[in-house]
């Protein structure tokens, strides 16, 4: 290598780790013009796009990198990194496992490597790559996190919560572990370790968003709802507007409900389902028209017809129910369920075959329902989620006299539920599905609230608004009533911590 030339890398390294990157780039750039085949040149220049985060300069960049210097893997790593920015997600599973292939014991690589399967909802996989990591450094308190929110999603609650509590061994400053391991208490209904924990999370950092929105959650739950608002503002998280808004107007703050209201509804696009239930309730409650134009008239965006996958006597449909039966799925505490049982984490995202038909099923019938009021002009329809994810899935079977009291799923955009069995009543209200615009002990100045029923058949789907209150009608019937609720999530990121290294 000419003297001059190296001279130039190392001017250029020299940039790099003083966080001259714009200069490394613009530097870079006529050097590779004129020595093509130096790899250190395309290397230096990923790294500073990489650093600028223009991720698809970026890649190209790496990937030249990788046509001179193909045995590198820590080359490989920040290749895949950059490919799951792009959101590239093939590409970043087969860069990990170039880097795994080069360097077995690159721990980082199948910490990361775990982490693209978690997003494909390869949890099992996920799991194992996780645990492949653990065993070469088994003192990785990063690597136990991801394992708690895989662990987490599968379902296995205590589990998680051992993988959460050996990260905080491990790293007793580890605030985002605290959140997540309160959260996974607050699954199992364990209240008074959930907030041990999101208090020991704000002592070390009070401004950690997703610990304080989880202690504004757990104030407004027991009715603190003046308490609780600090918290959500603190935490400037994801739907945090609309829960201040909840708390104001639970608390009959109505004048400061309306404010606040009035502010938000100036901003912008009205693509809040949870603002939406606020705002329709106040309206009611108060005689006035409905400001808010997610769906102002949600009792006529409710989707409901059966499923040909889930007829009688279909093998799909006695898959789920063995699987519902069978497979080793914890439960969730649920304060508003009575005589019946919720499952945790996200059952789509299971490893078992029908419940992966059946979200497959699901997105085909959102696209359906896309179709059906495409003509609507509201921000439900024109602002529909563009991807298909789903927020959670979970199954919800009740015995005889089991009933959910009416509520609302705060995150989701569209919420729905199949139905794969039904109590035979003779009254057609019992273990109806009954959706409306009152719940939640909401205050009531009178008791307009308009309210309908559908009483599924086995094999049903129904589709609503995440803005409509609904609840399952008591039955009194010697059977089962099981059913598989989820909500499509809003085409919004989300502020929860990252479990990447």
């Amino acid at each position: 290598m000419a003297t001059s030339l190296t001279q130039e890398i190392n001017a250029l390294i020299q940039q790099l780790n003083h966080g001259q990157f714009e200069r490394v780039i613009a530097r870079a750039r006529p050097l590779i013009s004129q020595h093509p085949r130096e790899f250190i040149l395309h290397h230096l220049l990923a790294l500073a796009l990489d650093q600028q985060q223009a991720y698809p300069q970026a890649a190209e960049a790496y990937q030249n990198a990788l046509n001179l210097n193909p045995k590198a893997p820590e080359l490989w790593f920040n290749y895949a990194i950059v490919k799951t920015h792009l959101n590239d997600l093939v590409a970043a599973e087969q860069a990990y496992g170039k880097a795994i292939a080069l360097n077995p014991q690159f721990f980082e690589a199948h910490g990361n490597l775990g982490t693209i399967l978690q997003k494909q909802g390869r949890l099992d996989e996920a799991v194992a790559s996780y645990q492949r990591g653990l065993r070469i450094q088994p003192q990785d308190a990063r690597g136990h996190f991801n394992l708690g929110t895989a662990l987490r999603d599968k379902g296995e609650l205590q589990a998680a919560v051992q993988s959460y509590e050996r990260a905080i061994a491990l790293f007793p400053n580890y605030t985002d572990a605290y959140n997540n391991l309160g959260e996974t208490w607050r699954d199992q209904g364990e209240m008074t370790h959930a907030v041990d924990c999101y208090q020991q999370a704000l002592q070390r950092n009070p401004q950690h968003p997703a610990a304080n929105y989880n202690m504004g959650e757990f104030l407004y739950l027991a009715k603190g709802f003046e308490e609780a608002i600090p918290y959500f503002e603190a935490s400037q998280l994801e739907d945090w507007q609309a829960r201040v808004l909840y708390c104001l107007y639970r608390a009959e703050k109505f004048d400061a409900f309306k404010q606040h209201r009035d502010a938000l509804i100036s901003q912008g696009p009205h693509t809040a389902p949870f603002i939406a239930t606020l705002s329709t309730h106040y309206s009611i409650n108060h005689g006035e028209a409905d400001p808010y134009q997610f769906c102002p008239d949600g009792l006529s965006f409710v989707y409901h017809r059966s499923l040909p996958e889930l007829a009688a006597g279909s093998p799909l449909l006695a898959e789920l129910l063995q699987d519902i039966a069978q497979a080793e799925i914890a439960e969730r505490k649920q304060a508003r369920l009575t005589n019946g049982k919720q499952s945790a984490g996200n059952l789509f995202k299971r490893p078992e075959s029908s419940f992966r038909a059946l979200g497959e099923i699901v997105k085909r019938e959102f696209r359906l329902y896309q179709e059906q009021f495409k003509q609507a002009d509201c921000a439900l329809i024109t602002h529909f989620p563009t991807a298909l994810e789903f927020t959670s899935s979970w199954y919800v079977k009740m015995q005889k006299g089991g009933h959910l009291d009416a509520h609302i799923h705060e995150i989701g955009w569209i919420s729905g539920a199949v139905y794969l069995a039904m109590p035979d009543t003779e009254d057609a209200r019992e273990g109806a599905f009954e959706y409306g615009t009152h719940g939640d002990q909401y205050p009531q100045l009178h008791d307009q609230f308009p309210t309908r029923f559908i009483k599924p058949a086995v094999g049903d789907i129904v589709l609503f608004p995440s803005s409509l209150f609904h609840r399952t009608i008591p039955f009194h019937a010697e059977a089962e009533r099981i059913c598989i609720a989820f909500d499509l999530k809003p085409a919004t990121s989300s502020g929860m911590s990252s479990n990447h290294y």
